[in-house]
């Protein structure tokens, strides 16, 4: 959430870095109009309030001088004073009303693209920082798609699935089941050896929780409700283990804070009609390590690379080749700063895909949950930085490894790394 004081001192600055996203694609113009409407009925009452104190204090002096409560000097000052009263009665009200106007068009704007994000109009113009493992790149020129390796082997059932739900949601059968589960343990291990904490939190999660990270209200759309309830599945475990320290005040000394947690995350994918509609790159419904990050501003830059850092390790231990992109202004997500994107390289494609994103969101969640840290030896608080990534899309791995490790034979070579948590290694 951005700051009013910033938008109010700096609008061409602020309108600036917006239209870098998609020139007309925000407006602050209207919150400005109602900021001033806002300020300057505070101004009145303010002033309201003050005559109100000072009549309060004149009927005092002279009911303490003796003078007659209903002689007219007293009745006038009493007068004024209801109608001032009466007044300010009014006023509030209508300040509120236009604070909570204010509130709700903030709440549509996305964060302000970072000095060090690339500018750019859309993804082409995204800049590729770096490759790596191009020595691990298939030679077998028969690969098929992961999809079609995958039901002959019997391990993907997405037929089924569609029975069972709709399309874009597939079981996992024996070995496919193994794993997926193998791929969750070694993730979380390395991250937990990486110095992250493991949570496991609730999977449903309310409106003000999907509000403070930034899916609601722009990404309504996209998301799973109960019908019944306030909740929604959650489309990324970055929700709720964002939200365990929601109008928090924590201690500097307790940062930095590191997560991790697995969950299934739930999404409509309501922009993507006709994309990716087969195997495991977009479906409803899938299972993620999420990385999550709340840290001193001093150290956010940092702990922004070294969390990239943490995501491309899975894939340096897998063997999976992949490239690093920064995104530019025109492809960066609503609530980031800054983004690098991690993708696999997908040879069925004959190209890569993401597989993780590493965000930088400075205070914007922050603000919007209300998470501070107070320094000691300081008056007040700040706002936190929070940052996160995958680490990484498990179904987009094994999508990897299923085509990457794919042998002539139709067989699947295990990665060393995941052998002994699978227990073969070969599929």
């Amino acid at each position: 959430m951005l700051d009013i004081r910033q938008i109010r001192e700096n609008p061409e600055l602020v309108q600036t870095k917006l239209d870098l996203r998609g020139v007309g694609a925000y407006d602050i113009q209207p919150i400005l109009a109602l900021d001033g409407r806002q300020r300057a009925l505070e101004s009145t009452r303010s002033q309201l309030q003050a005559r109100s104190n000072e009549i309060g204090k004149l009927v005092g002096e002279k009911m303490r001088a003796k003078i007659d409560p209903n002689s007219p000097e007293i009745q006038a000052l009493k007068e004024e004073g209801n109608t001032v009263k009466a007044q300010l009665a009014e006023l509030e009200p209508a300040e509120r009303e236009l604070k909570a106007q204010i509130h709700t068009l903030i709440l549509q704007l996305p964060n302000l693209p970072s000095d060090t994000t690339p500018i750019g109009k859309s993804e082409d113009d995204n800049v590729e920082l770096r490759k790596w493992g191009e020595e691990y790149l298939p030679t077998n020129p028969q690969i098929l798609p992961h999809w079609e390796i995958g039901e002959k082997l019997g391990i993907l059932n997405f037929e089924s699935s569609a029975k069972l739900a709709q399309s874009r949601f597939v079981t996992l059968v024996g070995a496919g089941a193994a794993l997926e589960r193998a791929l969750i343990s070694f993730m979380l291990d390395r991250q937990i050896a990486a110095g992250y904490t493991e949570v496991s939190p609730p999977i449903l999660v309310n409106s003000a929780s999907m509000t403070a990270t930034g899916q609601l209200p722009k990404f309504a759309e996209d998301g799973f409700k109960c019908a019944d309830d306030d909740l929604w599945l959650i489309p990324t475990a970055e929700v709720p283990v964002t939200n365990l320290y929601r109008e928090q005040i924590l201690n500097s000394e307790q940062l930095p804070i590191h997560h991790c947690a697995y969950t299934p995350c739930f999404r409509r994918e309501a922009g993507s009609a006709g994309r990716d509609t087969r195997g495991l790159i977009r479906l409803h419904q899938f299972n993620k390590i999420e990385l999550v990050k709340f840290v001193h501003p001093d150290t956010s830059e940092q702990e922004h690379e070294a969390l990239l850092n943490n995501a491309e390790a899975i894939l340096q231990a897998l063997k999976l080749p992949y490239r690093v992109l920064a995104l530019c202004t025109g492809d960066l997500g609503f609530s980031a700063a800054k983004c690098y994107d991690i993708e696999v390289w997908l040879p069925s494609a004959g190209k890569y895909r993401e597989i993780s994103s590493c965000s930088n969101f400075l205070d914007f969640q922050a603000r919007r949950g209300d998470i501070r840290f107070k320094e000691t030896g300081k008056k007040g608080t700040q706002f936190i930085h929070t940052l996160n990534g995958s680490g990484l899309a498990v179904g987009r791995t094994m999508a990897a490894i299923l085509e990457n490790y794919q042998q002539p034979d139709g067989s699947i070579a295990i990665p060393d790394v995941l052998q002994s948590y699978l227990g073969r290694s070969v599929l």
